[in-house]
């Protein structure tokens, strides 16, 4: 077997198994202000026009800067829970997929379905988790007067909504976090392949904690911003059907006729 095939085999069963968070995922934790700016920006009509940096100013303007906090408890807590089963998910698919197949020499040709595959059916499980969470954080972003926090909301909303109403947006968000999470996981794998892959092993030993970091630093940020693209569209109709926009019908039938009215230059 070649040094390139050996490295990716290795990096088939190299996690230890733990969560392994990028900037990317560290980062939804300290970006409400902006969550809040873009959610508004999707579903009121005045901010329609605004960036983000004048769309923020405004509802400084106007609510104080209390108002770009809003809905910080559902987004802390629901990227968190999601966050952890999503990352622990993937590291037990990939290495589950990789025993069916046969071990890591045999997985090596098939990483790229194993990759897809795994992220896509952890994604799915953690969207379980997070899905009436965001749901409560955009209400409390579309309405201030809706409750008073996320114990409040998550309660209101599943009282009066049932849950019918709490996973009403259950398909958007796996529409946006599973492109996003294919993004994440794939180009973070092919980003580490691509810089272990003229390495032999006695170097990629010997690289340096610097080297080893500024490897994945680069992998992850890269990784983060394919994963932010693919997932932008889904994520403008995800705010979208929350707010309850959108005509009567199936939910596949709402998205795509959302995502007619939008155009693309309205979905990203």
């Amino acid at each position: 077997m070649g040094s390139n095939q050996k490295s990716t085999s290795s990096a088939l069963t190299s996690s230890s198994g733990l969560p392994q968070f990028t900037p990317k995922d560290y980062s939804k934790f300290f970006t409400a202000a902006i969550d809040v700016v873009k959610t508004r920006i999707q579903i009121d009509p005045e901010l329609a026009r605004h960036s983000l940096l004048s769309g923020g100013r405004k509802i400084v303007a106007s609510e104080g800067p209390t108002g770009l906090l809003t809905g910080f408890g559902p987004t802390a807590v629901g990227y968190f829970v999601q966050g952890g089963a999503k990352f622990a998910g993937y590291e037990f698919w990939k290495k589950n997929f990789v025993e069916v197949i046969g071990g890591p020499d045999s997985a090596v040709p098939y990483r790229m379905p194993i990759y897809l595959l795994s992220a896509s059916a952890a994604e799915f499980f953690a969207d379980i988790l997070l899905t009436p969470l965001e749901a409560t954080r955009i209400r409390l972003v579309s309405d201030r007067k809706y409750a008073t926090g996320l114990v409040t909301g998550f309660t209101r909303l599943a009282t009066e909504g049932g849950i019918r109403e709490m996973y009403a947006g259950f398909l958007p968000i796996l529409c946006k976090q599973i492109p996003f999470a294919i993004g994440q996981f794939t180009v973070n794998e092919l980003c580490h392949e691509l810089a272990y892959r003229n390495m032999s092993d006695e170097q990629r030993r010997n690289l340096s904690p610097f080297s080893k970091g500024v490897i994945n630093l680069g992998s992850g940020l890269t990784a983060g911003a394919a994963a932010a693209f693919l997932s932008q569209p889904a994520d403008t109709l995800l705010s979208q059907i929350n707010k309850g926009h959108g005509p009567q019908g199936s939910m596949m039938y709402r998205l795509t006729t959302l995502a007619r009215q939008a155009g693309v230059r309205g979905l990203f």
